[in-house]
C-alpha cells in the first residue's frame, strides 16, 4: 500500500459523497488527503489514487498538474505561497515577497537548505483588501503581512 489505511478510510468518506458510479468525483479530495500524508504527489501516489478510483493515471495527473495547490515535487515542511497578482503587488505583495526571499535566502520554487520552507508565487487568493496575503501549506491564510508579522510567522513555523 502506498498510503496508510487511515488515508484510504478518509478517501472512502469522500467517495461516499458521490453516487456509486461517480467515485472519480473524489479525485481532488483524494489528492489532498494523499498530499497531507506523503507531503507531495509522487508518480506512485498518483498511480495508487488512479487505481483506487478506477481512473486512468493520466486523468489523475491532469488534475494534479492543473491546480497549484498540489505539490508535484518534495516541498519544505512549510510551503509559503505569496499572492503577487496586481492588486496585492501594489498593496505590498512585492515588498513582502522581496523580504521573504531575503529572509529565507531563497527564490520562488526553491526550498531552504534545512528543508523548512519552500517559497512559491501564487495567483489571486480572493483577499485583495488584506494584502499582502500569504498562504501556508494551502490551508492557512495570513493577511496584512508586515515584516514584523512575517518574522513572527516564520518563528512560529520553525517550532
Amino acid at each position: 500500500m502506498v498510503l496508510s489505511e487511515q488515508a484510504y478510510r478518509k478517501i472512502d468518506r469522500e467517495i461516499g459523497k458521490f453516487p456509486a458510479d461517480q467515485k472519480q468525483s473524489a479525485v481532488m479530495a483524494a489528492l489532498a488527503i494523499a498530499q497531507d500524508e506523503a507531503g507531495w504527489l509522487s508518480p506512485e501516489v498518483m498511480e495508487a489514487i488512479a487505481a483506487y478510483l478506477d481512473m486512468a493515471p493520466i486523468a489523475v495527473q491532469e488534475v494534479a498538474t492543473f491546480y497549484a495547490m498540489y505539490n508535484l515535487e518534495p516541498m519544505g515542511r512549510s510551503k509559503i505561497t505569496i499572492c503577487t497578482n496586481l492588486p496585492c503587488a501594489l498593496s505590498g505583495g512585492e515588498k513582502a515577497a522581496h523580504y521573504l526571499k531575503q529572509k529565507l535566502g531563497i527564490g520562488y520554487r526553491e526550498t531552504t537548505a534545512d528543508g523548512m520552507f519552500t517559497l512559491q508565487e501564487g495567483e489571486c487568493m480572493g483577499a485583495c483588501g488584506d494584502a499582502p496575503v500569504l498562504l501556508v501549506n494551502n490551508k492557512r491564510m495570513c493577511s496584512l503581512m508586515s515584516d514584523q508579522k512575517i518574522d513572527a510567522l516564520l518563528e512560529e513555523l520553525k517550532k
